[in-house]
C-alpha cells in the first residue's frame, strides 16, 4: 500500500482554517497511503471558479474533492452522476473523479451530523421531538434530513431567503409528509416551544461574524446545534451554553464526514477514534496560530 498515491481537495471560500487536510493526510498515513489534501479557496484564486477548478482536478489526476459553501447546490449541475442520497438533500458535499474524468457527487455532511448528535445528545434527544433550524441552504439541506434520520416529529425552518426555506419544506414533504416540516411565521416563539434549535447558516463562521439564532427564548431544558466548527465555540453555542443548554459545535460532523469520504476515495476503513483525536490537536494548533497572528 505503500506505493499508492493520492489527491484530495476542498473547494470553497474561506476555508484557510478547516481542519480537513489535518484529519485526510493523517488517515492516509496511517493507512500506509502516500498523497495530499489541498484546500483550493476561492478568495485566494481570483478569476479561478467551480467549473475551472472541477476541470483543473480532472486533468491532474486527483481521485476528488470535497464541496462547501457556497458551492454545495451550484455542483450539481456540473456533475455526470449524484448518488441517491445527496440527490434527495439537493446538495453535494463531495465529489469522486474517475480515472475517464466522469465525476460523481455524494453528500457525507447528512450522515456526519447524524452520528455527531448521536455521540453528543443521543437519538432521543431528537426522536419525537419538535426541532427549529436556522438556515436552508447546503448545509441546512444535509441537516434537515439528517434530523428526519433521526425522527423528528416536526422541524420548523427558517432562512432569511423565504424561497429557500420553503424549497426544503416541499422537498421534505415528498419523502416524509407534509406534518413534518414547516416554516416559521414567529421565530422566538417556535424556539421557545422547541426541544432544539440547530444553526445552520455561515453565520457565526470567522469571516462571518454574528448569531443568526434569537436566543432569547432558549433555557437549560434546550439542545443547541452548529455546523460551525472555525471557530469551534460560536457566538450561538457560547450564549445557549450560557443559559445552561446542552450544545454540539462542528467539529463532530467534520470529523464522520472526514471518516466517509476517507472510505469512498481509499476503500480503507477509518480509525474513528484516531480522527477524533487528530482533530483535536489539529484544533489546539490551528487556535494557537490564529491567537498568535492577532
Amino acid at each position: 500500500m505503500s506505493t499508492r498515491k493520492i489527491l484530495v481537495g476542498l473547494i470553497g471560500a474561506n476555508i484557510m482554517g478547516s481542519l480537513s487536510p489535518a484529519l485526510f493526510n493523517d488517515a492516509l498515513a496511517a493507512a500506509g497511503m502516500d498523497g495530499f489534501y489541498h484546500l483550493m479557496d476561492v478568495d485566494r484564486l481570483p478569476g479561478r471558479r467551480l467549473p475551472q477548478l472541477l476541470d483543473a482536478l480532472k486533468a491532474t489526476g486527483f481521485a476528488g474533492t470535497n464541496i462547501t459553501y457556497p458551492f454545495k447546490q451550484e455542483v450539481i449541475p456540473l456533475l455526470d452522476a449524484v448518488d441517491p442520497e445527496a440527490e434527495q438533500v439537493g446538495a453535494v458535499n463531495t465529489v469522486m473523479i474517475a480515472p475517464d474524468g466522469r465525476t460523481t457527487g455524494y453528500n457525507f455532511d447528512r450522515r456526519g451530523w447524524r452520528h455527531s448528535f448521536e455521540e453528543t445528545f443521543g437519538r432521543n434527544s431528537a426522536q419525537g421531538a419538535t426541532v427549529v433550524q436556522v438556515g436552508a441552504g447546503g448545509a441546512g439541506r444535509a441537516v434537515a434530513f439528517a434530523l428526519m434520520d433521526l425522527g423528528v416529529e416536526v422541524l420548523v425552518v427558517h432562512d432569511l431567503d423565504g424561497a429557500r426555506a420553503n424549497a426544503l419544506k416541499v422537498d421534505l414533504a415528498k419523502h416524509y409528509g407534509a406534518s413534518r416540516c414547516r416554516v416559521t411565521s414567529n421565530l422566538e416563539a417556535d424556539i421557545a416551544s422547541a426541544a432544539g434549535v440547530v444553526n445552520a447558516t455561515q453565520v457565526g463562521m470567522r469571516g462571518f461574524p454574528g448569531n443568526p439564532v434569537p436566543v432569547s427564548a432558549l433555557t437549560a431544558a434546550h439542545w443547541a446545534a452548529d455546523v460551525i466548527y472555525t471557530p469551534i465555540e460560536t457566538a450561538f453555542i457560547k450564549t445557549a451554553a450560557a443559559k445552561g443548554a446542552r450544545v454540539m459545535n462542528g467539529g463532530g460532523m467534520c470529523v464522520h464526514q472526514a471518516g466517509e469520504v476517507f472510505r469512498l476515495f481509499t476503500g480503507v476503513e477509518p480509525d474513528l477514534v484516531r480522527l477524533h483525536r487528530t482533530f483535536a490537536t489539529a484544533l489546539v494548533a490551528r487556535d494557537a496560530a490564529s491567537a498568535k497572528s492577532l
